[in-house]
């Protein structure tokens, strides 16, 4: 049977070689929901409307929950959807919630169904038990079904409005958008957003003729197989000592005063702004990476467990590990690609593809190493050749070519 150092030479000595390489062909359009968030600036009216209906939709869940959480403690029993909204029925005849009546009563009904998500997610075990909405700390955002809004010409219409919203069209919709699902949301920096949910059919590009392997790290953002290094911007880094700033200037505030309010928007929009300016390098760099490969591999990192170390807590959020493998795998899912995870405990940057020997444990601050064999190795290229040869093999494995990498189990279809 072939060994992991064997299969892994061959592959590398095929995929140098001047070729077809890997080609998988994909030519069926697939209709897929996607969501297009707009920024939009309310009326002083519709802004007020807004703030109600956020209120009421956190209440509304917060006391769903309540009940729920009551039910299984004191009487053992489990509350359904149903069950909830014929209550929040009885609690809009109340003297007390009668307030409930003048938003919506979609965003609260859409509550409900996402507290019954939760409560799925979590019997099933993919999630927590379900958590108390704050009123300063959640998100604010009330989700509008098809009965709640009007969509005409290209104009935006809430429920219990007059008016249609003010959207900034910072990209054209679809020509035939036929919207299902409208959430509004204001983030901590005071900015508004509505993000409407279409059906988009999308058609996988052609064909290409390149593979790649990925390794994500911190001075460098990704580190491709074919020796190329993608620099990490260091969004937050660079904006540090202005957040630091902000940040002292918020604690001398009064706590409950408006010069503290303010001082928190200062703050959210620092953060905001790092945000966006590392979503956008990212979604650059895996939509060039989807164009050009028709296979990525990457290493599954736990990046829940390396964040704890820390000195490199701040560096591993500000290069989003994971938000990069995201958005690598939906593209890939669109356009017709295929991404490969190796196993996280797989050695990629000890393992040297010349003779197959795994090196000691080799410190963070060492970028190069020499091999007993004499081969010399650049850490991170030599982790993203590794990585892309492990996925190959195990994708030759799995298609029955016999191929078992040594001293790991590679998931390679694993798609989490």
């Amino acid at each position: 049977m072939e060994t992991w150092h064997d299969a892994a030479r061959r592959i590398l000595e095929i995929l140098s070689e001047p070729g077809p390489g890997i080609v998988t062909v994909c030519d069926v359009t697939q209709t897929v929901k996607r969501a297009f968030k707009f920024r939009f600036y309310p009326t002083d009216e519709q802004a007020v409307e807004l703030a109600r209906t956020f209120g009421c939709v956190r209440l509304v869940y917060n006391k769903a929950l309540e009940e729920r959480s009551r039910a299984h403690a004191l009487e053992g029993r489990g509350l359904s959807y149903a069950q909830s909204s014929a209550a929040l029925t009885e609690w809009k005849k109340t003297t007390e919630l009668a307030f409930l009546n003048e938003v919506s009563s979609v965003p609260l009904q859409q509550a409900l169904r996402h507290l019954q998500t939760a409560f799925t997610n979590f019997f099933t075990r993919r999630a927590g038990y379900p958590a108390f909405k704050s009123r300063k700390k959640s998100r604010l955002s009330a989700e509008y079904t098809r009965s709640a809004f009007r969509w005409r010409e290209g104009r935006l219409t809430l429920a219990k409005m007059g008016e249609p919203l003010a959207i900034t069209w910072s990209r054209p919709l679809l020509e035939e958008a036929d919207p299902s699902t409208v959430t509004v949301s204001k983030d901590a920096a005071g900015r508004w957003f509505v993000s409407i949910l279409c059906e988009d059919a999308i058609r996988p590009l052609a064909p290409a003729t390149a593979v790649v392997g990925v390794d994500v790290g911190i001075t460098a953002s990704a580190t491709l197989s074919t020796g190329e290094k993608i620099a990490n911007p260091r969004y937050e880094r660079a904006d540090r000592r202005k957040l630091a700033r902000a940040l002292r200037n918020l604690t001398r505030k009064e706590k409950g005063s408006a010069n503290r309010e303010k001082a928190k928007r200062v703050v959210a929009r620092i953060h905001a702004r790092i945000a966006d300016r590392r979503r956008d390098h990212l979604h650059k760099v895996t939509t060039r990476l989807v164009r050009e490969n028709q296979v990525i591999a990457l290493e599954d990192l736990t990046v829940r467990n390396l964040v704890t170390n820390r000195k490199l807590a701040r560096a591993v959020s500000d290069a989003s590990w994971r938000l990069l493998r995201s958005m690598l795998e939906y593209k890939a899912a669109w356009y017709g690609r295929e991404v490969l995870v190796v196993d996280r405990w797989f050695p990629s940057s000890k393992l040297c593809p010349a003779c197959g020997t795994i090196a000691p444990p080799i410190p963070l601050s060492v970028r190069d190493w020499v091999c007993a064999c004499g081969a010399t190795h650049d850490r991170d290229i030599n982790a993203a050749r590794n990585i892309l040869a492990a996925g190959l093999a195990e994708r030759q494995n799995a298609c029955g070519a016999g191929v078992r990498p040594q001293g790991s189990s590679l998931l390679a279809g694993d798609r989490r």
